[in-house]
């Protein structure tokens, strides 16, 4: 997996291309690439077993259309990427948005098999006030931060590779009633194929979980140290060791309003102070999701950005298994659902 290819959707509103057209070509200085500006180009391109990055410029709007033009492709093919792993820059001409078309894409391209590093996202607002903290760590301007963001995004590209495990370590975290929940039902006949693995199920459905406050930085980063949180409970009495332990983390997350159930958030929001101090960019990232209704790419969507983004998780193809079911074990009538609990077993034991 040595070509490297860069998805540069084409934006109508030329003037504002030229700052990502900068941080780009000072990114991309020294390497070999093939460049997709049109979704013409796109189709006709093999993007299987490459190394790619996706840089989007957004207008004020938020809407770059020939990316939704690649979107429409990448959605209706779901192994256009296969074996293929990428980076994302997002440059936007407003504060908003930037986010929110990152995470869609990557949900996108992950479905169709593309694996993302962790921490796969650089992006920038209009004004940069994002990079004020990365610009002050590294004394520096926010400009320089941005475009020393992209160099190093692009650095970890092109180096990145999986480092397999004999009998890989899972630790699965839940937040369900075993009677009632159609994704622990999912989970156990996945699990059941997992015989090769070391699994670990903590549960925070009992308990008081008490969610992140916002410690300030030096608290949060003093705790952290020591494999704490000024909070305690649960967290860190079980779960930090075994994050820190595990080659891969599962996520049952049954759809709760089209949102994370309160603990799982809370987990997630307390996991900032372990990774203040330690290195997730080996572990990666995988969730079952279970809708009544819909809305599970939502919820896959907050685990990208929460997890993957923000906490360096890998995000190996097809992360999620999404399915909708409501009432209890009717998760078993789906049609096909053995297979799909095959291949998502399998998909998580070729990643690890």
């Amino acid at each position: 997996m040595n070509e490297l290819i860069l998805i540069k959707p084409s934006c109508r509103e030329k003037g504002k291309e030229k700052r990502l057209t900068e941080i780009v070509e000072e990114s991309m200085k020294g390497f070999k690439y093939e460049k997709i500006n049109t979704v013409e180009e796109f189709e006709m391109t093999d993007l299987k077993n490459k190394k790619i990055l996706f840089a989007i410029s957004l207008g004020e709007s938020g809407i770059n259309l020939e990316l939704y033009s690649m979107l429409k492709k990448i959605r209706l093919d779901n192994n256009i990427f296969e074996g293929s792993v990428a980076g994302i820059i997002v440059d936007g001409d407003s504060d908003l948005f930037t986010k929110s078309v990152a995470r869609d894409l990557v949900f996108c391209a992950n479905s169709s098999g593309c694996t993302f590093l962790g921490k796969p996202l650089v992006e920038a607002t209009k004004s940069l006030q994002n990079f004020n903290i990365i610009a002050k760590n590294m004394d520096t301007d926010n400009y320089q931060a941005y475009i020393n963001s992209g160099k190093n995004l692009v650095q970890r590209l092109v180096s990145f590779k999986r480092t397999k495990r004999e009998k890989p370590n899972i630790l699965v975290l839940h937040s369900s009633n075993r009677q009632k929940s159609n994704s622990l039902v999912l989970w156990s006949k996945i699990k059941e194929k997992l015989t090769d693995c070391e699994v670990k199920e903590i549960s925070l459905e009992n308990g008081e979980i008490l969610d992140c406050i916002g410690c300030p930085y030096n608290t949060c980063l003093h705790f952290g140290e020591k494999g704490k949180c000024v909070y305690g409970g649960v967290i860190v009495e079980k779960v930090y060791p075994a994050i820190l332990k595990c080659d891969a983390l599962v996520m049952i997350c049954p759809n709760y309003n089209d949102a994370l159930g309160a603990n799982l958030a809370a987990f997630v929001n307390r996991l900032t102070a372990l990774f203040r101090n330690n290195d997730f960019s080996e572990k990666s990232l995988f969730a079952i999701i279970v809708s009544g209704y819909s809305g599970g790419d939502i919820v896959a969507q907050q685990l990208i950005s929460g997890i993957n983004m923000n906490k360096a998780f890998i995000l190996p193809a097809k992360f999620a298994l999404i399915e909708t079911a409501n009432n209890p074990n009717s998760i078993l009538k789906i049609k096909g659902i053995e297979e799909k609990v095959c291949s998502f077993a399998e998909n998580i034991i070729k990643a690890l």
